[in-house]
């Protein structure tokens, strides 16, 4: 996320929808997976990315690398929603439960507890087929810190 500011007890900057998207929109890689935020907001992101050929490993699944960027992204932002907009993943990690396949990857995060110094997050990434029906196929959880901004 963009435009550091120092933590500060009290209100922080609000974050929509509109602007989460914003954000999204500036990172180069996001726009490389073409992904997309669907829900934003009260502690809670949801990433998607369309599951195309160029994002499988040789077995003909998603790339464990596309779930690990979707886990990362959402529980940042999810955090983002609760922190504000100028925050950073301090760690995450994933646990792979099966293959990904179908023709979107959800990934869906929750802020489950949020301080000053820290948000912990958690995220369900699932896949959607056609008929839209979600299969769970990793989970993540991870750290989230707000940021201060660097003098130029």
């Amino acid at each position: 996320m963009t435009s550091p500011v120092s933590p500060q007890p009290g209100p922080r900057p609000a974050l929509d929808l509109a602007a989460a998207r914003h954000l999204l929109n500036a990172q180069p890689f996001s726009r490389l997976l073409g992904a997309r935020i669907t829900a934003f907001g009260d502690g809670g992101a949801t990433l998607e990315v369309d599951i195309r050929e160029d994002l499988h490993q040789q077995n003909g699944f998603l790339h464990g690398g596309v779930l690990a960027y979707a886990a990362d992204n959402a529980l940042t932002f999810a955090a983002g929603a609760v922190l504000g907009p100028s925050v950073l993943t301090g760690g995450f990690s994933i646990q792979y439960l099966r293959p990904a396949t179908g023709r979107t990857l959800r990934a869906r995060a929750t802020v489950v507890h949020a301080g000053r110094r820290q948000a912990v997050t958690r995220c369900d990434l699932l896949t959607v087929a056609g008929d839209d029906e979600e299969t769970l196929c990793a989970v993540a959880q991870g750290t989230v810190l707000p940021v201060t901004p660097r003098t130029s």
